[in-house]
């Protein structure tokens, strides 16, 4: 039980550290401090929709989100199949990702990650056209 502190990282370590270890006399009493700290991760597991509401911020490349995505819809109750993941992922995307990766409908989720990205630089150097960037510049004139 001494060692098993040594392998916990970030939030988890710190909670770990803040505990008063003499109180855990047998690995049940660790077992249950710990699941009552971190049931919330247990209870809040995402499902479809939430999964369809996972935006990808400004800040970060679409292989980033891609892969926090990916690990979100690894929660999902019931787990899903990649084909569906897929799917639920496609849902995810902004309108512009949307139209350009359906060709990664029926792949890997890896092949729709590297479809992504191919967008991601399409939309970065102009060869694919922003729909909503699009539809400024026809306002405006």
């Amino acid at each position: 039980m001494a060692y098993f502190g040594e392998s916990l990282t970030g939030i988890v370590s710190e909670w770990y550290m803040d505990q008063d270890i003499s109180n855990w006399h047998i690995w049940d009493d660790l077992a249950r401090d710990f699941v009552r700290q971190f049931q919330y991760n247990v209870d809040i597991v995402p499902d479809r929709n939430s999964l369809t509401n996972f935006k990808n911020k400004t800040t970060e490349c679409f292989c980033e989100y891609a892969i926090k995505w990916r690990e979100q819809a690894a929660r999902a109750k019931p787990p899903m199949d990649e084909t569906e993941m897929v799917n639920v992922f496609l849902q995810a995307q902004e309108a512009d990702y949307f139209q350009n990766m359906m060709s990664a409908m029926g792949k890997l989720f890896a092949k729709a990650i590297k479809i992504g990205e191919m967008v991601e630089n399409g939309l970065k150097t102009s060869r694919i056209i922003s729909q909503s960037a699009f539809r400024a510049t026809s306002q405006a004139i």
